[in-house]
């Protein structure tokens, strides 16, 4: 049962299209930076918990909460000029943050985020919901700037990178 539930939310993962154009990079994401023809200027590495990478020339680039195209835009800005007449830079997210999942699961702690994901499918991944999990007192804890939101979810709610997800335990 638990091969086939993380079938379903393999499938189901991968059959979503991978848009990063949307995506609000933040920290922990892991993204590869590639600046065209010039292959000393590429690199992979980490956002940090300031929210920023580290790249040559630039030092220092603001990077959370921004998206790979905005990111992108940023340091082709910064190298304009200085260091190249017409760079061109595509950033793309190699691995994302996860997202966690507690309470009720047989199985709750961190699990790596893909785009499309449901509270449903964090479930099956979490083993599925434990014999005194509640079937519909769950919520998400999600960062908005610098403080936390929570709120109610049902099955089909979006699973952001970062997010976690609560699974209450039913009384009755």
């Amino acid at each position: 049962m638990a091969v086939a539930a993380l079938l379903l939310v393999t499938s189901a993962i991968a059959n979503e299209a991978n848009n990063d154009s949307d995506y609000l990079l933040g920290a922990g994401d892991y993204i590869g930076v590639d600046v065209y023809n010039e292959p000393d200027l590429s690199l992979e590495t980490e956002v940090d918990r300031a929210g920023f990478i580290s790249f040559p020339f630039l030092g220092e680039v603001a990077a959370k909460g921004l998206t790979t195209p905005q990111l992108a835009t940023s340091i082709q800005d910064g190298l304009r000029g200085d260091y190249l007449v017409d760079p061109h830079v595509q950033v793309s997210v190699i691995r994302y943050r996860p997202f966690y999942i507690h309470g009720q699961v047989h199985a709750p702690g961190g699990y790596p985020y893909q785009p499309g994901l449901t509270v449903d499918m964090a479930i099956a991944l979490a083993g599925g919901l434990k014999e005194r999990a509640s079937k519909s007192n769950w919520s998400i804890r999600r960062a908005a700037d610098s403080h936390q939101q929570e709120q109610d979810a049902s099955r089909d709610t979006p699973v952001m990178a970062g997010d976690i997800v609560e699974i209450s335990e039913s009384f009755f």
